[in-house]
């Protein structure tokens, strides 16, 4: 019996010893699945897995509040309010132009006398008769070019809270044709289109009342356009817009404590979607939007109108891919750009710190009472996901529209 007894016990012993040994190879194995890493960036402690997959990238993470140091502004990415990254489509695609032509538009070629007065037209390279593109006076303006700017000694002005309505609202027709959008146009077409921008911006200099100049495209309904005929919109306005201030000082305070130009940075390579000559896309750090892009100039530039031709094609080209590479992956979704520029008489002491940039914002969301209430937006895609999304969208023309203007691979 003691025999018996004792070998029960070690027979005890020994099965414990098994389990305790089953359960330091699971805790191995569970720690070797999880090979994560920390960065500590400048403005917060960030998490990045080292080996992340598309499936379980965003969706997978915390959510996070980044800073964005060029708007001053704070953003919040929440990826569990979302679905994959990749699953992200426009839920209202603007339409096929070739099934909603109207058939009066007065933005077609042979409508001309249906538009508000014309400023001037750029004539087709391959017929001096026939123009490509339009700039036109809006024919429902925000401003009005009619009224007399207020008298500098006037009791009008900012520090009194009211200025008068004076200013410019203008319409670029991009194209003479209904059915053809920005992106069907050539690299250096659509450079055209950005040389009017500047012809016309140079223009408006002119005029010293004018203290800001903004050049924006609405692109679907939704995304605030009235006319389905491919345009953009350039408006003058007598004041400084206070996000364009805010920027002006967020940038100024980044070179004081850095001594650089912030957007003159060379940004982290899983931001970057590609390259130019003259530019680089990125999605932001911090974007405010989901798939959003910006187009920055590599060399510093205070002003956009200082564009040349030479680099308005390049832009014109990686313009072009972008909007491509963003129809294709988002089901065409609605959008606006907007160039942000400086001031036409920008203080010398902001000359080292702005630089002109140009932003792409799919409209894929919709604003809502926190965004209103606190000016921080709700961000539902990381941008290192988004940024590499866009990077793999192969767009069938690539190698065309990049020829069209010598614009290198990333």
């Amino acid at each position: 019996m003691k025999a018996s007894r004792s070998q029960f016990l070690v027979s005890i012993r020994n099965h414990k010893k098994k389990k305790k040994k089953k359960k330091k190879k699971k805790k191995k194995k569970n720690c070797s699945i999880l090979p994560f890493t920390w960065e500590l960036t400048s403005l917060n402690l960030q998490f990045t897995p080292t080996k992340m997959a598309e499936s379980s990238s965003s969706s997978s993470r915390n959510p996070q509040i980044r800073h964005d140091p060029i708007n001053n502004k704070w953003v919040v990415f929440s990826p569990t309010r979302s679905k994959r990254p990749s699953d992200f489509k426009s839920k209202s695609p603007v339409s096929d132009p070739t099934r909603t032509h109207p058939q009066e538009c007065p933005f077609c070629i042979g409508h001309e006398h249906e538009c508000a007065p014309e400023i001037f037209r750029v004539f087709d390279n391959s017929d001096p008769y026939k123009w490509s593109i339009r700039v036109i006076q809006n024919l429902y303006p925000a401003l009005s070019r009619d009224i007399r700017p207020d008298n500098p000694g006037a009791e009008k002005g900012p520090e009194f809270g009211v200025v008068t309505g004076f200013g410019f609202h203008d319409v670029v027709i991009e194209s003479p044709t209904h059915p053809v959008h920005l992106s069907d146009l050539t690299g250096s077409g659509v450079g055209e289109v950005i040389m009017a921008y500047k012809k016309r911006v140079l223009q408006i200099c002119d005029f010293d009342s004018i203290k800001y100049v903004q050049v924006f495209k609405n692109h679907g309904a939704s995304a605030g356009a009235s006319m389905s005929h491919s345009h953009s919109q350039i408006i003058a306005l007598p004041i400084v817009p206070p996000s364009t201030s805010s920027r002006l000082a967020a940038t100024k305070e980044y070179f004081e404590r850095n001594g650089r130009c912030i957007l003159c940075e060379v940004p982290r390579k899983e931001l970057v979607v590609h390259e130019s000559r003259h530019f680089l896309s990125i999605v932001p750090f911090a974007a405010s939007y989901a798939f959003e892009i910006w187009i920055i100039p590599r060399n510093h530039s205070i002003h956009f109108h200082d564009i040349d031709k030479e680099t308005a094609d390049d832009l014109g080209g990686l313009l072009k891919l972008m909007l491509k590479k963003m129809a294709k992956q988002l089901n065409n979704p609605p959008y606006n750009f907007m160039i942000h520029t400086s001031p036409l008489n920008i203080d010398n002491s902001y000359l080292s710190s702005s630089h002109w940039f140009l932003q792409i914002v799919p409209q894929l969301t919709v604003l809502a009472g926190f965004e209103v209430a606190t000016g921080c937006h709700i961000n539902p895609v990381f941008p290192e996901d988004a940024a590499n999304i866009l990077r793999n969208v192969d767009v069938e023309d690539t190698e065309n529209i990049l020829r069209d203007v010598h614009v290198e691979d990333g």
